[in-house]
């Protein structure tokens, strides 16, 4: 008999992501497109999107794009956004969202889009 992982809550997962990149300095949380987003200025660092049961994250990781690349959950974002390191990762089913590594490819977004006047210390 297998272990058998609850589904997850996508909204949940979502909420609690939203929730760390709000903490980014002059992070603000936009709805454009039905989507979440969170900008810092008028550039966005992180869509959000829950279709049903799921749940889609889209970065933009300008160092680790590759190696993202490389999970089978991930591929690169539409709209030719995936030419400037941009991708988007889907969760759902039996595929759990990795929190923490989540909240590490929101930081580095975040870094690639803002000022670096408002980095936060590493």
């Amino acid at each position: 008999m297998g272990l058998t992982l609850p589904k997850i809550d996508p909204k949940a997962a979502e909420a609690e992501l939203i929730a760390f990149a709000a903490t980014m300095p002059q992070a603000w949380e936009d709805h454009p497109w039905d989507h979440t987003v969170l900008k810092v200025g008028k550039k966005v660092f992180v869509f959000f999107h829950v279709p049903s049961d799921s749940l889609n994250v889209t970065v933009k990781l300008p160092r680790s794009a590759t190696l993202a690349l490389g999970l089978p959950f991930v591929k690169p974002t539409g709209y030719g956004l995936g030419k400037s390191g941009w991708v988007t990762a889907t969760f759902g089913g039996k595929r759990r969202p990795n929190l923490p590594m989540l909240k590490q490819w929101i930081d580095e977004s975040y870094r690639a889009v803002a000022p670096k006047k408002l980095h936060p210390a590493v």
